[in-house]
């Protein structure tokens, strides 16, 4: 057996944090007391493992480390010069950059331009829109772990949106959509600052997954953003999920086998007013989601993938 590698990363999306901390290594998360952005450490909502520790911002140059994993600009261009020792800085890199890109969509040049910085995308359109330069770029598709025992039952005629911020994040986050669709369809709105829009607010990861089982349908308005961790965890419930024909969600949902996508917002509205009218048909669009969820989203396959392409830029260390 291979010993673990001891890798540095920020705080940047607990659920995806949370996720990578399947991956048989250990992980070092720097923190600062007053918490600012990717310094927060192990914060609570999760069930963090044994290989996840928090380091004090201070004390990051002191550790024996294998490799530096980025999550943002900012860690990038400001964080490691603060923090790691001038010997650190210069160990195995990989920047996993979690969405696609905002300026423009085709004609964006990553922050990052190094031929020796892994580049790594949780999807391949965010790696297609994205101009990488000279940055060699992989693609980790998500993994997502739901609780044993939670299955989607579908008897609450309602849809549910699981977006955070998305009064702030505006169009984007589809929020005009969302507005629109629920003039008509009972929606239920869940995320941090939910309430602004009349929502529940935020739900603990641990209760998310047996609260969303219980609604008809998954609905996902967001126009441009990365493929939603909420929609992976719908799916391998086995939720029916429907959604804008947007960025990675046109080739993770077939239409009338696991939900329904379209850019016809009425279209749309009509599928709902179905599902909501036919509990049957969305447990058969459900079963074909969870189809999908347990071949491409399992933990197994993400916890390899990862655990492969850590140990594959952690091994250029031995070789410098």
């Amino acid at each position: 057996m291979t010993q673990p590698l001891h890798v540095l990363t920020w705080h940047i999306h607990g659920n995806y944090l949370y996720y990578l901390a399947h991956t048989p290594h250990e992980f070092y998360l720097p923190v600062k007391g007053w918490r600012p952005e990717g310094y927060g450490g192990r914060l609570p909502g999760f069930p963090w493992p044994a290989n996840v520790h928090d380091v004090p911002a201070e004390e990051v140059k002191n550790l024996s480390l294998d490799c530096i994993l980025f999550q943002s600009q900012r860690n990038y261009e400001i964080d490691q010069h603060e923090i790691l020792s001038p010997a650190q800085r210069q160990l195995p890199r990989l920047f996993l950059e979690h969405n696609p890109p905002r300026e423009h969509p085709t004609n964006t040049r990553h922050p990052v331009d190094d031929p020796d910085v892994l580049l790594v995308h949780v999807t391949h359109f965010n790696r297609l829109m994205w101009d990488c330069g000279r940055t060699p770029t992989h693609v980790i598709e998500h993994g997502v772990v739901v609780p044993n025992g939670v299955r989607y039952s579908g008897e609450r005629e309602q849809g549910l949106v699981v977006v955070n911020g998305m009064a702030d994040r505006g169009r984007v986050c589809g929020a005009d959509i969302f507005t629109q669709v629920r003039h008509q369809i009972p929606l239920e709105l869940v995320g941090m600052k939910a309430e602004q829009m009349g929502g529940r607010g935020e739900i603990p990861h641990n209760e998310l997954h047996a609260l969303a089982a219980r609604y008809r349908f998954f609905f996902n308005p967001i126009r441009y953003t990365s493929l939603g961790l909420a929609v992976c965890e719908a799916m391998m419930i086995g939720m029916p999920i429907i959604g804008l024909a947007t960025t990675e969600m046109t080739t993770t949902i077939t239409n009338d086998f696991s939900g329904y996508v379209s850019n016809d917002i009425d279209w749309l509205i009509n599928c709902m007013c179905e599902l909501l009218l036919q509990p049957a048909e969305a447990h058969r669009l459900g079963q074909g989601a969870y189809a999908y969820a347990q071949e491409h989203f399992n933990i197994h396959r993400f916890r390899r993938d990862w655990a492969e392409t850590l140990r594959y830029v952690g091994a250029t260390r031995l070789k410098s």
